[in-house]
Order: C-alpha cells, then structure tokens, then sequence
C-alpha cells in the first residue's frame, strides 16, 4: 500500500470517527477479513464501519459523498457471487442493527432492522404462530438486509416464493444520504413523488419512464418463471399493482440505495410437516419423476446428490443424520407436505406413496413424521453448499453456474445438457437444489490456482449462458449477480433493457457510490479471484499431522466462507462469535487472518506476530467447528500450531508454564492438602495471583483432595470378581487431585459390574499442554502414555475415561502427534465411560436397572464430547439406568478449561455461560439433577447458577441396583 492510499485511509477514519458512534475498523486484518465473503472472490475494502443506528448509516453515506468513496452494505457476508465484497467503505449491519422493532399478528407484518439474522426473526414469532415464509439455507445466520438486497428465496418457495414477494415497505437511505420511505402509494402520490427536485423524485421518475419505454422489451426478455433475480426488477413496474418503489430496491445487491429499516410480510406457521424421502439411482430420473410429484402440490420438493451423501458420511454431524438414507442412491428427492393436523400430513403422503408404488417412482422411500425426522433430513439439505466446500484438495466445488434456473419441466433436459457441459470440460459437479421450481445448485469442482483451470471455469459460465438463453431461463435464481455473474447481464437482457439497467442505477446513484461493479458496468468474472494462479503460499513446520487435509494450509483453505459459524441460536460453534459478534472471533475471520498470513497479503513474520495473537486468543478450542462447520474446518487444530509457533517466537508465558505444569501443582496440592485450599483461596494469594500471572480473583478456584484417586485405589478392595475381564481407567489429573468421587464411582460401578479396573502409570494426557502451545511436551506427554498403554490396546483391554477432553486426547491429538499404528491403535481402543457402558450393555455383558423411581436429569454435554462423539450414549445410557433425560441446547458453557479463569477472558466466559446454559440450569426444578461430564462445565454451572451439577458416572453409581 503506497503511503499516499494510507494517508486517504487515515483521514476517512478520522473523519469517520467524528460522526460515527459504532465500531470503525481501519486496520489491516480487519480489512482483509472483510475482503471476502462466500464467494471465489477478494477485495480489500477501504475500511468497515458496525453502525450502531441510522444516524451511522446516513454520516458513513454523507461523509462518501463528500470524499468521492463508495459504500457497500453487509449483512452476515455468505453472499456466493460476491455481492459484498468491493473497495468500498463496508458497513456491517449485524452486530448492533439487528432487532426487530414491531409486530402485528392481526395484520401478519413485522417492522426490522437490517441486521436481523432470518432464524431469529422466526424464533421471535414463533411462539406467535407465525414465520418468515422464504427460508435459505443459510437462514441462521443470513440477514433480512441480506435477503432483500440478493431477493433470497429458499427451499419452500414453492410455496412462498422470494423476498420480493414479502416487501410491505422500506425506509433506506438514498445515495445523497437521503431518507425516503418506500411503499405502495396512489397514482396521485406517485406523481406528486415524482414532481419533487430530490434524488427520490428522479428516482421515481425514471423508473417509471424506463418501464413504459420497453415494456415490449421486458416482457420479450424477462424469463417466465419464478426464480429470476438477475437485473433489476423493471418487470415489477408493467404490473397492474400499486406503484411501490421497494421492488427496484429488492435483489439490487445494494446498488441502489442502504436499506435501515424494512416492513415485511409473515405467513402463518404450519402445525404439522411431514416428509416422504424418495431414493432413486439415476439423477435424471429422479428430476422427470419430480414433475409428477409436483402434481400433488407439496409444501416443498428438494434435490441432494450422490456426491453430497458421500460427503455426509466423512462429516461428523452430518453422518449422524443419515439414518434415513437406505443403500447408496444417487439422488434423494425430499418431499415435504404441510398441515393443520397430523392425520392431514400423513395423508398426503400416504398418497404420494401410493402414487409412488403405482408409477415405479425411486427404488426406496423413507417416511419422517416426527419433527425430528424432519429436521435431521432438512440439516442434511442446508448442509448440501458447506459439505461440497469441504471437498478435500485444490480442486473445489465453486460457485459460478451454481444458480441457474428454468422452467420445472425442462429442468431434465436443461441438467442433461448442463452436464454434457461440465463432462466436455473433463470436469465433475456437485448437482442439488430446488428442483420444484426449476432451480439447481451444480457446482464444478475448479482448481482456480491452475489457469488453464480458470480458463476451463470462464469456457464453462459462456456455454452456460447460452444454454440458459437456449432454455429462456436465467442465470441467477436464487444467489444474485454479483461479480460472478453481471457480466452476462447485457447478453441476457439484450442492449435495450442493459441500458435500461444502467439508466435505473444513474437515476439513483449518479455518483455511483452504492456498491459498484455488480448488476452493471462489472469487471470480468476472472478479476479479484481470492485463489488465482498468483495466489501463492508457505508451509509452515508443524508438529501435528496435517496430511489429511494436505497440509497447514489446506487446512485452512477448507473455510469457503460460508460463515456457519456466525449462528447464534443452536449448537456450539462459535462461542466467541456469540458473545462478542465480531467477525474477527468467527472462525471464518481467524481462517481468512490466517490465509491472509500463510498467502503473502500480511508479511510472513506476522504469523507470529501480536496482531494474529489476538484474532486467535479467544478460540475457545471448543472444537465444535471440526464437527458442526460443513466444510469441517479445525480451528482449534490450527490455533494450536499457531500458538506453537508463536510461543517459540516469543516466548512462554508464567501463566501459561502454571496451567501447562497442572498435574504436578495439583499432586502438590493435595499432598498438602486442607491447609493448600485455605493457601490459595486467601484474598492475599487470589490478589497476587491476578497481578502475577492475570488468574480472575473472580473465578473460584477447584480444591485440592486430601486423599487423591490413586491413593484410594491402591488401598481398596475390588467390589467385584472380575468376570466381564480387564478394563484400563484413564485416571486424568482433574479426577485424580480435584474430583476423586467421580472415579471412585465409576470404579465401584465397574467392579460391580464384572471388570476388573486396572491403573497404569501414566501421564497428564497433555491437553493443558496442547491448549497454551506447548506442543512439544504434550508430545512427550502422549509417547510415554501409549507407551504404557500400547500393552493393553494390543490385547484390546478397553481404555476408559472420565473427563472428556482428557480421554479424546488420546483418540484426537495422540494418533496425530505420533503418527504411529500403535498410537491408532490406543485410540481405536479409548471410550468415555458412557461409551464403553453402552457398548458393554448392547454385548449383554452389563445390565442397567434403576434401583429408584425415575428422576429427572438435565444434561449439559462437553464440547469435546458432542462435537467427536455425540451426547447419544450419555442419554442413552441415564435413560437405560430409569432417568428421565433432558438436554440442554446450551452450546459451550464457556470455561474451556483454563480460558475462564483468564482475566482477559473472564468477562467473555461468563457471557458465554449466561447465554443459555446458566437460564436453562436455573430454570430447572429443585428435584432436577444436573448432569455434566466436563469438570470445568461443573465449575461454570456452579459459578453461574448456583446448583452442583455430577458426572455421569456419579449418578450411576448412586442408582443402579
């Protein structure tokens, strides 16, 4: 950057910082992750601005206008042609414009802020009876701004069609930092509007001329069919219906004017869905059989790939949802009914199964009635876009012909003949979507760091194109233009009505400040690329094993953007987005910061510089994005590399050596044991342990025990004979010298139960070490711990734990630390208790019955735990044992070991906590026992909400006979 362009971005932001009360974000790394969003393309903007109210919005347009800058709204960033990308002043409406402001049940309106995520809405009306009706698949963390700006439409717009069909009214921000209020207005209005000397009234002037102009011309070249979002919506003006400016404004990407508040449509809520899956081997087939199915008006019809369920299957969460799916079929039609009853619902598809087996219509069918089951099936539909991104390699399923749409009954023809395309090309595509309204996701796999790669992309979009024209279909349905796709619009729309467009863009934005480039006068598609054949990296060194993922880089690489990690209301990925809702504590932001290192726009030595520490700090290490992001990124694999790497450079941390050295501060705690706890807990030692090493005085400490686990162990008498074999408990460091009673009662529960409990002399499992960048001693740590454990695996003596994150070391780190069979084998052979219980009840080798009257159980699980194991055998294993079990969707409980007892992030952690876990357990009757696995999820539930929450184990032992 020249120093004349850093001086211009300087005085932008101090004079930005004169009118604007939100977040105004200059540096270089906030740039770089605003640079990008879910597309194939990178601009670094000239800054970002998080407005906290209109008046930010109209001094941000203001202050443009008087600098000659561009301007560019943004909502969650998951645009796929790169809407939201551009060299302009970014401003991201999601963090603090983002509530919604009115509801009218009566007359089925809402009134909301930009900013507003689409999920959230609907949870605001749900209890009202009501929901927004176009439904994306990235409803839970895309914008109403978003939606207006790209006209989203979703999996039911069969039923509801796009955005554009549910506009009432908006109040934007016009491109001379004007107000103006955009609905349906009278003739008379409409002219009155129109006489004034504003850039409202020529706004309405031309728009109007413009449309009786080429009347003929747009309905010549307009495509008859639902799903077209291309150009601007001229069309909506030829129309007998009232006159409302906001059809102009919805699907323009921005281009036109700054949505700030919109009045939308609801529609009632159904009280009853049901589906009827439909297996077939061919995917033509299944798009001719679709046709048919259509006739039975279903509330929605979906399409998902051979290649998507494969990918399913090597995903963790998603894998779990394929129950449903029976044998290996090469295309699902998801077919959804809706109804005031249960028996309405199951009627429509009982018909559609008996339409089914009269027409041989699939091979199989699978019937989901319970909402479950229907929600399982439709996460693995809205999964279809993260699962295809996260395809291995440098050749990615990317998105440039991903979104054309034709009429439903050409729609098998138009895919045979797509695909021909893609096959002359000697390429592979993903192909899933909308078939009921004619819309396909097809995504070839491109390696655009090759160029005869990106020439084979641009040779693709161009045969598209004119198969799109052949078919008088459009190429944009659903995702918009963008830089992907403007380019085409003149030969889509013809000269006439491209000038047309061009004409509507100078009538609202004469200075064309409104996020240029996109709709009209675009760059070539081959311009921007985020991964080009320029993009070039470095491999650091590393200590893990990244060979999976083709290394560090490819590691990282795996983030497309698509920004799953932005939700907010379900699971856990990303705790640290959900208390700060800063792109930067995404995991998307620490990917893009990352890459942004690793390919040469921030210079080599930053990766261990102080900058890219601080967008990793509050990486909770959850590992909840290796399980719930589609495209299974690993961010706390990555941040532990990082913080290696950066240790090494820089030095280690006191605090870090204390947390990293646990084990043998807790054996010296217990040795001296009561007077320790007294020690530790005076305000003296709490003060000097804030000042000293930046421990929360805050944040209560766990006590030492006076007689460790090991001690116990040694003196005790075996409770059983020993029957069912051997069993090697893992006895970690926190349920040795903190919580012995949780292993006591898992060994008095074993032996009881026929085992013989064995103790080897082992190690801290290393995770205090992993989690603070000591890797090279964790490394140690794990060797000699397989070492002592290898005898046992090789017999296949099962290995049993109690603390999850210490248990799933050795199956997650340990196998990639050593990169031995031995080490894979210790793994294979390593369950959490609730693991090794469920397995050994399936064997009949242990029974299960409750020697009390069923009492009730709220379960938090551990993050480690859901994200690589499920909480299903925890469930599964208090129900068998008489419990009534409930779960708590409470997400991360915020202590990730020792990040709560930081206190930089003490604040942050209780926030986490507060979010859903501390309303939920304080929620809970007295008579309810909490349950957690996790000792520092304990520690929170206590912290927060007062109530002393047991291990699983624990329970078990206390209930069965």
């Amino acid at each position: 950057m020249s120093a004349n362009i850093g001086r211009d971005y300087f005085e932008i932001e101090a004079e930005l910082k004169k009118r604007v009360e939100g977040d105004i974000l200059f540096d270089g790394y906030s740039r770089l992750l605003y640079s990008t969003d879910a597309s194939i393309y990178q601009i670094e903007p000239i800054g970002v601005v998080v407005p906290r109210h209109k008046g930010d919005v109209q001094a941000v347009i203001e202050l443009a206008n008087k600098l000659n800058v561009s301007v560019l709204p943004r909502g969650g960033g998951t645009s796929l042609a790169g809407q939201t990308v551009g060299h302009s002043i970014v401003m991201d409406f999601s963090k603090y414009m983002q509530n919604v402001l009115e509801v009218n049940q009566e007359e089925l309106w809402c009134r909301v802020q930009p900013g507003l995520v689409q999920d959230e809405l609907n949870a605001y009306v749900r209890d009202m009876g009501l929901q927004f009706g176009p439904d994306t698949s990235t409803s839970n963390r895309a914008t109403i701004g978003g939606m207006i700006g790209n006209n989203s439409a979703g999996a039911h717009s069969l039923t509801y069609g796009k955005t554009l069909d549910h506009v009432i009214e908006l109040t934007v921000l016009l491109s001379d930092g004007s107000e103006a209020v955009l609905k349906d207005l009278s003739p008379q209005a409409v002219e009155s509007r129109g006489r004034a000397d504003t850039l409202e009234g020529r706004a309405y002037r031309e728009v109007l001329r413009l449309a009786e102009q080429h009347k003929n011309e747009i309905l010549a070249r307009y495509p008859k069919i639902m799903r077209r979002v291309s150009g601007y919506n001229l069309d909506e003006f030829i129309k007998a219906q009232p006159c409302n400016l906001s059809r102009i404004l919805v699907g323009s990407e921005g281009t036109l004017a700054t949505v700030v508040e919109a009045k939308m449509r609801l529609v009632p809520k159904p009280k009853w869905t049901a589906m009827d899956v439909i297996h077939f081997n061919d995917d033509i087939e299944a798009l001719q059989c679709a046709q048919v199915i259509l006739q039975t008006a279903p509330y929605a019809m979906e399409s998902t790939d051979k290649m998507i369920l494969n990918l399913a299957r090597g995903n963790i969460v998603q894998s779990r949802r394929l129950s449903f799916v029976q044998g290996n079929p090469d295309s699902l039609l998801m077919v959804e009914y809706a109804g005031e009853s249960e028996d309405e619902v199951k009627e429509q598809v009982y018909k559609l199964e008996e339409i089914r087996k009269r027409q041989n219509i699939g091979y199989a069918a699978t019937l989901a009635f319970k909402p479950e089951e229907v929600k399982a099936i439709w996460g693995l539909r809205k999964a279809g876009l993260g699962l295809l991104l996260g395809t291995t390699g440098d050749k990615k399923p990317i998105a440039f012909v991903e979104d054309a749409a034709v009429a439903p009954a050409k729609l098998p023809e138009f895919i045979k003949r797509f695909k021909s395309i893609v096959s002359s090309h000697d390429a592979v595509a993903g192909y899933y979507g909308h078939c009921s309204v004619g819309c396909m996701h097809i995504r070839p796999l491109i390696n655009l760091k090759e160029k005869s790669e990106m020439h084979k992309m641009v040779s693709i979009a161009e045969q598209v194109c004119d198969l799109v024209l052949e078919f008088n279909g459009a190429m944009s349905g659903e995702h918009g233009d963008g830089l992907a796709r403007s380019h085409f619009n003149k030969k889509l729309f013809g000269p006439a009505l491209y000038d047309a467009f061009r004409q509507v863009k100078r009538a609202f934005d004469p200075k064309n400040l409104m996020n240029p480039g996109k709709i009209v006068d675009a760059p070539a598609m081959t311009e921007s690329l985020k991964i080009s054949p320029q993009y070039k990296t470095w491999q650091p060194q590393t200590t893990l094993d990244f060979s999976a993922q083709g290394g560090f880089v490819r590691a990282v690489e795996m983030c497309s953007g698509m920004g799953e990690c932005r939700k907010k209301l379900d699971g856990t990925m990303c705790p640290s987005y959900m208390g700060t809702l800063d792109e930067e504590h995404s995991t998307r932001g620490r990917a893009n910061a990352l890459r942004s290192v690793l390919s040469g726009k921030i210079p080599k030595e930053e990766f261990t510089g102080k900058r890219l520490y601080e967008v990793m700090d509050l990486c909770l290490e959850c590992k909840a994005c290796k399980a719930e992001c589609p495209s299974n990124v690993d961010m706390a694999k990555l941040k532990y590399e990082f913080l290696d790497h950066y240790h090494r450079a820089n030095g280690l941390p006191l605090r870090n050596k204390i947390f990293g050295a646990i084990e043998g501060l807790n054996r010296l705690g217990s040795i001296l044991a009561p007077v320790s706890n007294w020690l530790v807990n005076t305000s003296l030692n709490r003060w000097l342990m804030e000042a000293l090493t930046g421990i929360d005085r805050r944040r209560p400490l766990p006590e030492f025990a006076g007689e460790t686990f090991a001690d116990w162990f040694r003196s005790h008498q075996p409770e059983g004979d020993g029957s069912n074999g051997e069993v090697v408990l893992f006895h970690d460091t926190f349920n040795n010298f903190n919580t012995p009673n949780v292993a006591r009662a898992a060994t008095r529960f074993l032996e009881k139960s026929g085992y013989r409990v064995l103790l080897v002399d082992k190690k801290c499992c290393g995770r205090p070490m992993i989690s603070k960048g000591m890797l090279g001693q964790a490394k140690e740590n794990a060797a000699w711990n397989v070492d002592r454990l290898a005898p046992h695996a090789e017999k296949g003596t099962p290995i049993v734990g109690l603390e999850p994150s210490c248990l799933l070391t050795l199956r997650d780190e340990y196998p990639e630390f050593l990169r031995t069979n031995i080490a894979k084998k210790v793994a294979e052979n390593s369950f959490l208790f609730e693991e090794f219980v469920m397995r050994e009840q399936g064997a009949g080798r242990i029974k299960l019955e409750s020697k009390s009257q069923t009492r009730k159980v709220l379960l938090h699980g551990h993050c480690h735990q859901k994200a690589l194991v499920g909480t299903a055998p925890t469930v599964s294993m208090l129900k068998a044992a008489g419990f009534d079990v409930s779960e708590v969707d409470s997400g991360c409980c915020g202590m990730a070991g020792s990040f709560g007892f930081e206190k930089e992030h003490y604040e942050l952690s209780v926030t986490i906590g507060n979010r859903r876990l501390a309303p939920a357990v304080k929620a809970a009757a007295a008579d309810v026992e909490i349950v957690a696995p996790g000792i520092s999820c304990r520690q929170q539930i206590d912290h927060l909400a007062g109530r002393k929450a047991k291990h699983p184990a624990e329970l078990l032992c206390e209930s069965v006979k």
